[in-house]
């Protein structure tokens, strides 16, 4: 959740960190701080709030240096505060660490190393590294140890996860940094090297990439750098080149990235189908080349379940349509936070497939793991190439939906509905569960939707004053059935999670039961009502609805008449495929979450208390 990045090389350090910081904004923090070795000593700096303000303490001071790491915090142990902020130092002020993840068993070493006389000044789980590493350099203080040495050292007592980097005064012309459980990349440029959390801080300077994987420690020098397993072993790593650039992750005139990605969302349907759905003619085939090598196995899958948090959990949920549609197989879909916890019984040949838009999320992470213990053949479906679930999935296939910057995922879950429905459709044709002419049907619509999505965004300015129509009300309902009812869960997500207004999606059949109590005249309803085979049944919840005199905003098929008598305002969608609706109807929530927030005046790219990728549990 937090960002990390630290220089080394013949620049100067602090600005270069600085704006890596800047670049791990959308991640999510509370706090801020960098710690330099300007030649002769350790500095450091820290504060609460954003990294503007950490930027205006720093101007007062004249700080060069070559070396330097920096963090943004998102506050787990600690409220956010300066003293909790990073980086982290021991009693000496001669070691810097910043870190993400969690420190589960930071308790009882701090109660050890109090005892031994050390002195903590934070409530962070992340001090005790600091003081770990200190101990480590007290211990062998006659043998001068090296500072990979003493983290290794440190990090052989701790239990937990941990992305960290790490310089100190005891080895000051190096930067080591280490991982288990938490992600982090290595720029390698010309005479200089970085690390980050996430790319997006290394991409200016170098798309010449190394991806740590677990329990592997990295030490950089202005010279060149070296990769260590954690048994001191020396590893080689390959170089990755990153597929995009610094002006992908750049607003390109709109106001904010949330807006930018969901009018790339045409775009980014079109990248996720290249070179996967085949021209006419030759049956709507699919190909996917991450699974080629397991494409026998996936002939014997008896059963499917999908592990997925958040948003890409709805788009499992929709996933679970399309693969019980054209595949015939058996599916579920599971909230992988709570996948590990329910002792699931995975039947022989269950495929499980973890969605997660960075491929780090760390609740989708060990549910993958968990699910390949017991037996499971697992494909990850990810956007980060390199991550970690990526690495650790017998298959997978990428997005491809570039940089996803803005905290409420937008492109990434078209991305994710159009991959799930390619491998369905493979699915079904190697298993003969569906008949050529609904995969040429299928694979003909799937391929008019950017087409349709493009026509959506035009009614930008009409959807806005919609938003400001409806800015006096705090509750919303969002109803939908069938393929729509996912969609349904997704909207009243986005409008919660930018607007803090809260939003529940619902089944529309699930009403009577119960939150039908809930409607008034001050409860509006926002409902998706396609032309499909349930929008006989939608045009009854309306009416029940209107009865109890509920509002209605309704996503309706263009054309349709009779829901424009019934409710109170209609955004049209183009006439699709039932399957294909969801690419659709998701995208007119979107911007009216979008323009909800913006006219409240919020900051929609960075919500409050939210980070983009959650990689601690």
């Amino acid at each position: 959740m937090c960002g990390i990045v630290g220089y080394i090389g013949k620049r100067q350090a602090l600005p270069i960190v600085i704006e890596g910081l800047k670049r791990l904004e959308y991640r999510g923090y509370d706090s801020a701080g960098v710690a330099l070795w300007d030649g002769k000593k350790l500095q450091d700096e820290r504060a609460a709030g954003r990294i503007s303000v950490l930027e205006g303490n720093l101007q007062r001071k004249s700080w060069a240096g070559n070396l330097a790491i920096a963090h943004t915090r998102w506050a787990t142990h600690g409220k956010p505060s300066e003293a909790n902020a990073h980086p982290q130092s021991d009693c000496t002020k001669g070691i810097e660490v910043v870190h993400n993840g969690i420190i589960e068993n930071h308790a009882e070493l701090r109660e050890a190393l109090i005892r031994e006389g050390h002195k903590f000044v934070s409530d962070t789980d992340t001090e005790v590294i600091s003081h770990l590493i200190e101990r480590a350099f007290l211990v062998n203080a006659k043998e001068k140890i090296l500072l990979e040495h003493a983290v290794l050292d440190g990090l052989r007592h701790v239990t937990g996860t941990f992305g960290i980097a790490v310089i100190s005064k005891h080895d000051p012309r190096k930067l080591v940094a280490a991982r288990r459980g938490s992600p982090l990349i290595l720029g390698i440029g010309k005479d200089e090297f970085m690390v980050s959390s996430d790319v997006s801080a290394i991409v200016e300077h170098t798309r010449k990439v190394v991806y740590l994987h677990d329990d592997e420690l990295a030490v950089l020098t202005p010279q060149g750098y070296e990769i260590l397993g954690f048994n001191k072993k020396t590893i080689s790593k390959p170089l990755n080149t990153i597929d995009w650039d610094v002006v992908s992750a750049q607003k390109g005139g709109y106001p904010h990235f949330m807006k930018k990605e969901i009018f790339e969302g045409p775009e980014t349907l079109e990248n996720a189908f290249r070179g996967r759905l085949l021209e006419a003619g030759k049956g709507g085939l699919v190909k996917l080349g991450g699974i080629e090598e397991i494409k026998n196995k996936l002939l014997t899958v008896r059963r499917i379940l999908v592990v997925a948090c958040g948003t890409s959990y709805y788009a499992g949920l929709v996933g679970k349509y399309f693969f019980e549609n054209f595949s015939r197989i058996p599916c579920s879909v599971e909230h992988a936070s709570e996948f590990r916890y329910s002792n699931p019984v995975l039947e022989k040949n269950t495929l499980v497939i973890a969605i997660s838009q960075s491929g780090e999320t760390a609740d989708t992470l060990e549910a993958l793991r968990d699910a390949k213990k017991r037996g499971a053949l697992a494909i990850g479906i990810v956007n980060v190439v390199g991550s970690t679930i990526a690495r650790e999935s017998d298959a997978g296939v990428y997005n491809h939906a570039g940089p996803e910057i803005g905290v409420a995922s937008t492109k990434a879950f078209l991305s994710q509905l159009g991959v799930l429905a390619l491998l369905a459709m493979l699915l079904g044709k190697e298993k003969e569960a569906v008949s050529e002419v609904m995969l040429q049907k299928f694979s003909a619509e799937l391929k008019s939707l950017p087409v349709k999505i493009k026509k959506i965004l035009a009614m930008d300015e009409k959807i806005r004053k919609l938003a400001e129509k409806y800015l006096k009300y705090d509750n919303f309902l969002f109803l939908g059935r069938k393929y729509q009812y996912p969609v349904a869960l997704e909207g009243a997500l986005k409008l919660k999670e930018i607007s803090y207004k809260y939003a529940e999606g619902l089944a529309a059949g699930e009403m009577k039961h119960g939150p039908i109590a809930l409607v008034d005249e001050d409860m509006p309803c926002i409902v998706l009502a396609p032309k499909d085979s349930v929008y006989e049944k939608m045009l009854s919840n309306i009416e029940e609805i209107k009865a109890r005199g509920g509002k209605i905003l309704a996503v309706a098929t263009e054309g349709d008449e009779r829901i424009a008598k019934l409710a109170d305002d209609v955004i049209y969608i183009p006439h699709t495929m039932e399957e294909a609706a969801p690419f659709l109807s998701v995208v007119p929530l979107q911007l009216f979450a979008y323009h909800t927030s913006d006219l409240l005046g919020l900051d929609v790219d960075k919500p409050r208390n939210l980070a983009k990728s959650v990689t601690v549990e």
